[in-house]
């Protein structure tokens, strides 16, 4: 910003001290910044304060205490609850908002801050709140890259600082897609385990071989990525589709032959059979993306 000190710059102000708006002000602590935190409900701020932040009254009197005010509340409404207020207070400042959120949503405050005179930075953080401040944390950002370059020096004690794009909610959808990658590896592992378990396997005895196979797969990730932006899903196919769906239903007998409950698979089950009843059994599994994009998808 401009007329902004480079001894201003280690100021900033956090809004919310929930468990993950703790560790971020707890990490900017750690690598030296000047923090003010505030919380709707008072009490959460003691270990904070004992490590050098500076408790305010108010989120008005937070907000003037730094150039950089950093937001994690619950949720997109608990923001403009507590941002609205303070509005003509937040002018000319940088607002770097961590709350999840969709893109549209951040393409709503994007659009609340210019008419404030605020400059935004839309997050997404991609770490849970005992990794913050490591090297294993990474946490997206959109919005101007001027702004995100000035105020990387405060970002990067939180983790990684990945620059998603100048549109607001890029940030936002990017942190959404890996957490729907997430949840799914989640839903695969609960479900190896059930399984394994049925027949007397123990999940610390299942657990070397799983990471180890899951490792192994993790090449899909790249090789998925050049199918789908190419549209070529036929190309580099080592198990086609039609193997790959006639073997499916073998992996759902087998659950339900254990008691164990199939409903984590039996949905990419139904979309391989449909791929391949359309014509693209000779394709690789990504062209089920393709029933993902349209609305018939859901059918």
């Amino acid at each position: 910003m401009a007329g902004q000190t480079d001894d201003s710059k280690r100021d900033v102000t956090v809004l919310g001290l929930g468990t993950m708006g703790r560790a971020l002000a707890g990490a900017l602590l750690a690598g030296g910044a000047r923090v003010t935190v505030w919380n709707r409900t008072p009490g959460r701020e003691g270990d904070l304060v004992a490590g050098g932040a500076v408790a305010a009254a108010s989120a008005a009197e937070a907000v003037a205490a730094s150039r950089t005010v950093v937001v994690c509340l619950l949720d997109h409404a608990s923001v403009h609850e507590v941002l609205d207020p303070v509005a003509d207070r937040l002018a000319g400042r940088v607002l770097v908002e961590l709350t999840n959120g969709s893109p549209e949503q951040a393409g709503e405050l994007a659009g609340w801050a210019g008419r404030h005179g605020v400059e935004l930075l839309s997050g997404g953080i991609m770490a849970v709140p005992p990794m913050i401040g490591t090297p294993a944390a990474f946490v997206l950002y959109s919005g101007s890259r001027a702004v995100f370059e000035e105020q990387r020096p405060l970002l990067d004690l939180l983790g990684e600082s990945v620059f998603a794009g100048e549109e607001p909610g890029r940030a936002a959808l990017q942190d959404l897609a890996l957490l729907s990658a997430m949840y799914g590896m989640f839903g695969g592992v609960l479900h190896a385990y059930a399984l394994a378990g049925a027949g007397g396997v123990a999940a610390g005895e299942l657990a070397p071989l799983l990471r180890r196979w899951l490792g192994a797969m993790s090449d899909f990730v790249d090789g998925a990525a050049a199918q789908i932006d190419s549209g070529d899903h036929a190309r580099d196919v080592v198990s086609n589709l039609a193997m790959q769906a006639a073997a499916y239903p073998g992996l759902v007998a087998v659950s339900r032959a254990h008691g164990v409950d199939p409903a984590l698979l039996t949905p990419l089950g139904e979309l391989m059979r449909r791929r391949v009843d359309d014509g693209h059994g000779h394709e690789d599994i990504t062209g089920v993306v393709e029933l993902l994009r349209t609305r018939e998808g859901s059918r």
